[in-house]
C-alpha cells in the first residue's frame, strides 16, 4: 500500500511517501502555505498523483501525552484531508520527529537556510517510517 505522510507546521508542511511494499519512507519535499484549506487541497492532489492509499497526519501531543492547540489543529486537519481525499487518514504521535529530524541534520552537516527547507520533510519521513515499523511489529 502506497502510504503518504504529512507533517504540518505553522509555516512549512513536510511530506513524505512510502514504497508499495511499505518498506522504506522518502522524502517528497517542503510546501511553504500558511491557508489549511489550500494546503489541503495541494495535498489531495499530491495524495492522488502519486496514487496514495492512505495519508498518515503527525499528531503533535505534548510530552505528557495531553493534547494542545497543535494537535487539535493536527486533528482538524486529518479530517479535512480524508473528507477531500475519501481516503482513510491516520494520526501519529510525532513527539521527538523534530527533534530527531534535527539531530540527523547536525550529523549530516546540514546547517541555516538549507536545514530550515528541509526539517519538515525529514520529519515527515520520521514519522512515515515510524508508522510503518509499527504496522510491522504488528503484522498489519
Amino acid at each position: 500500500m502506497i502510504i503518504m505522510a504529512v507533517d504540518l507546521g505553522l509555516k512549512r508542511t513536510g511530506l513524505a511517501i512510502c514504497d508499495a511494499q511499505e518498506r522504506l519512507a522518502s522524502p517528497i519535499g517542503t510546501w511553504e502555505e500558511w491557508d489549511l484549506t489550500r494546503l489541503a487541497r495541494r495535498i489531495a492532489d499530491e495524495a492522488l498523483a502519486r496514487r496514495a492509499e492512505m495519508l498518515v497526519v503527525g499528531h503533535p501531543r505534548n510530552m505528557d501525552g495531553s493534547r494542545g492547540e497543535s494537535a487539535q489543529r493536527a486533528e482538524d486537519f486529518a479530517h479535512a484531508l480524508e473528507s477531500l481525499t475519501q481516503l482513510p487518514v491516520r494520526l501519529w504521535d510525532e513527539r521527538m520527529t523534530t527533534v530527531s529530524a534535527i539531530g540527523y541534520l547536525n550529523q549530516t552537516d546540514v546547517r541555516g537556510r538549507k536545514r530550515k527547507q528541509v526539517v519538515d520533510t525529514v520529519a515527515a519521513t520520521i514519522i512515515l517510517q515510524d508508522y510503518l515499523d509499527s504496522r510491522r511489529l504488528q503484522g498489519e
